[in-house]
């Protein structure tokens, strides 16, 4: 009975074919039949729904980030483990590689010269930027979804003004998934397949996953008036740096050098300052994006008091950050001030600690009312 179906199907098919002048009496049959099947497929509701979203611009961005999303979530064996599929798995797209730039370019202007590297040499930038900016790039689309995820808790993804609400469903789905099982996976793979691979990576992977799952937890919270605690902010603030971290030790790896620990103890506080300076250059438009901020943190926990208290962990970063630019090679610490002060002159994101002088933007008490008052001006 199904095939008698189908040939009727087909039939049918057939005769609105030729009623179109798609098709002629002297029409081959085997042409025939392919053109009836291709047209059962096109008008197949899957193919449908993909082509609608590749129509638009936008529904092409939701199409392909769904497609590299089924990659990651499907990689699920450890018997995969071969170039060929790490090849295929662990992709990245071209937003991510123009948005990982200004990242790049600040860790080869900033960490260069504690490997003894020279970044105004492009030979010696170009040695090692197809690891360094695959890797940015894999953390920085990432980061991208954990964006989605953390702005889908009303379940609506703005991927796409035009797209279909159970789109929207599955791509939420598949966020949650993506995070569930392990999302470094991919890259670690590519890296070990390089030899490039170590147990102190694989924990700065840890750390990455265990930031976004802070900032989604405390950015829900605020938005839904629940308490958060200091301990997870200052937790938040000290693992947010955790892309650099696994740059400067890929790059110790493709050196094959040893990890010099009190350059990577230096660093670590130095990040945390960078990390507040940027947070207080990006505050209000954390505030809108509701991302996390420290100061936007302090001010849920602290209300007006917020600066205050986030002047004692400044002074406290800024007092262990001078005892240990000391023990610094003298050249080495010269030029990263001189570095810290061309960034700070440059100004904008990742502009570096200004140097003893920090300037608290206004807080943001309600920001539900800023946000409204942002969109209805009047």
């Amino acid at each position: 009975m199904e095939r008698l179906r189908k040939l009727e199907e087909m039939q049918r098919m057939m005769i609105l074919m030729e009623s179109h002048g798609i098709l002629t009496n002297s029409s081959d049959h085997d042409s025939t039949r392919f053109v009836a099947n291709l047209i059962f497929f096109l008008m197949s509701a899957g193919f449908l729904e993909e082509a609608s979203l590749c129509v638009s611009r936008e529904g092409y961005k939701q199409h392909t980030a769904e497609k590299a999303l089924q990659l990651n979530v499907e990689y699920k064996s450890d018997s995969d483990l071969s170039q060929t599929n790490f090849g295929q798995m662990a992709m990245v797209g071209m937003d991510a590689m123009q948005r990982s730039n200004s990242t790049l370019e600040d860790f080869c202007r900033s960490y260069f010269m504690f490997h003894g590297l020279d970044s105004t040499q492009p030979q010696q930038i170009f040695r090692y930027l197809p690891v360094l900016s695959f890797t940015e790039s894999y953390i920085y689309q990432l980061d991208s979804l954990n964006e989605k995820m953390l702005n889908s808790t009303s379940y609506e993804v703005a991927f796409s003004e035009r797209g279909s609400k159970d789109a929207d469903m599955r791509l939420i789905s598949m966020f949650h998934n993506v995070f569930k099982n392990d999302p470094f996976r991919p890259l670690a793979g590519v890296l070990e397949f390089h030899g490039l691979l170590t147990k102190r990576i694989e924990q700065q992977f840890k750390c990455g996953e265990e930031y976004w799952a802070l900032e989604r937890g405390l950015c829900s919270a605020i938005i839904d008036r629940k308490e958060i605690h200091v301990e997870d902010v200052i937790k938040a603030i000290h693992l947010k740096s955790f892309d650099y971290r696994v740059l400067n030790l890929l790059l110790y790896q493709l050196r094959g050098e040893q990890v010099n620990e009190l350059h990577m103890d230096f660093l670590s506080v130095s990040e945390f300052l960078v990390e507040v300076a940027d947070d207080l250059f990006d505050y209000e438009d954390d505030v809108v994006e509701n991302n996390f901020n420290i100061l936007r943190m302090f001010v849920r926990i602290y209300g007006a008091s917020a600066p205050t208290m986030l002047a004692k962990h400044i002074t406290e970063a800024e007092e262990k950050y001078n005892a240990m630019l000391k023990t610094l090679d003298s050249q080495l610490s010269l030029n990263y001030q001189r570095r810290c002060e061309e960034a700070t002159k440059e100004g904008g994101n990742k502009s570096g600690h200004p140097l003893g002088t920090w300037n608290i933007p206004p807080l943001i008490l309600d920001e539900e009312l800023y946000r409204s008052n942002l969109l209805d001006p009047k």
